[in-house]
């Protein structure tokens, strides 16, 4: 018996240890058909069959572009921005360019060198079909408040809207679980037992919507990936249009047929990471969500 990693290594010399370990990590890796996690399985390398996908490769550096941006709010230390639906945040395979990062750079060069290189200035994220409130740091000091403050999850509100199929039994509720990748669909997020990280949604019914949708009403406590979409699937309230863990029947039943998730960060309110004062925004509701919407909450 052979280490995943060390047999991979063995395939691939002219790659390092931790990429190849990075790729099975990213669930780029199978094994026997099946998607692995861990760099350290035990595998029978005259019998077992390892598959290996290489995604596009991504820039070391993002470049400016000249990308419009909707601008909430900016001073010398952040910037807050409206993201429409589709704009991905950050560089990523199959991404490398047109995204928030490469329309920041143009507009405020000096974050270039803030965190991370390839997401400069980003403290969270929002899914590429999420549209709505995102904060970024323009200096240092802010960076690493910002960070402290997304970690601890206090003296931050984050308020999502979303239209979904269905109808909560409640009128609200708290969903606490714990949240990990899939075990077979790396790209996709699960409800787990053990092992998974603390994902809260504390939820409100907001509005009783014609053809039996709901506009419900998201505060998290936490900010985990895919985190209200799978939280809302879990309550048979899926968000309409997604394609990952919605209805795709239903959803074609709908007029107009949804184009994209029906998320919205509609709140931000949070304490300035460097001035003392309360900060609060509120981004209008998108018009092909209020498509489904018959009158303003």
């Amino acid at each position: 018996m052979e280490r995943l990693d060390i047999e991979l290594l063995r395939l691939y010399p002219e790659m390092t240890r931790s990429r190849l370990a990075g790729l099975v990590k990213a669930g780029f890796v199978k094994v026997n058909g099946e998607v692995v996690e861990k760099a350290g399985l035990k595998i029978a390398p005259d019998k077992d069959i390892i598959e290996v996908e290489f995604p596009p490769p991504v820039p070391a550096n993002p470049e400016p572009e000249d990308i419009p941006l909707s601008i909430v709010y900016e001073d010398e230390h952040i910037i807050v921005i409206d993201k429409p639906a589709g704009m991905v945040v950050h560089p990523a395979p199959g991404h490398a360019t047109g995204t928030l990062v490469n329309a920041l750079l143009a507009h405020a060069p000096q974050i270039a060198n803030l965190g991370c290189r390839e997401r400069p200035g980003i403290v969270h994220r929002l899914d590429q079909e999420t549209s709505g409130l995102i904060i970024v740091a323009k200096t240092e000091k802010a960076m690493q408040n910002l960070a402290k403050a997304f970690a601890s999850h206090r003296d931050i509100e984050k308020i999502y809207l979303a239209i979904c199929h269905g109808r909560p039994t409640l009128e609200s509720g708290r969903i606490e679980t714990l949240l990990a990748r899939h075990p077979v669909d790396r790209k996709r997020y699960a409800i787990v037992d053990k092992n998974g990280k603390l994902a809260i949604t504390n939820w409100r019914l907001a509005k009783r919507l014609s053809c039996g949708l709901s506009l419900i009403e998201c505060k998290i406590e936490t900010g985990r990936t895919h985190q209200i979409r799978v939280h809302l699937s879990s309550m048979r309230c899926p968000i309409i249009g997604d394609k990952m863990y919605g209805k795709g029947a239903l959803d074609r039943q709908l007029k107009p047929i949804p184009e994209r998730q029906m998320l919205h960060a509609w709140k931000l309110s949070l304490w300035h990471p460097v001035e003392s004062r309360r900060l609060e925004f509120i981004s209008p509701i998108p018009d092909d969500m209020n498509s489904y919407i018959s009158s303003e909450i």
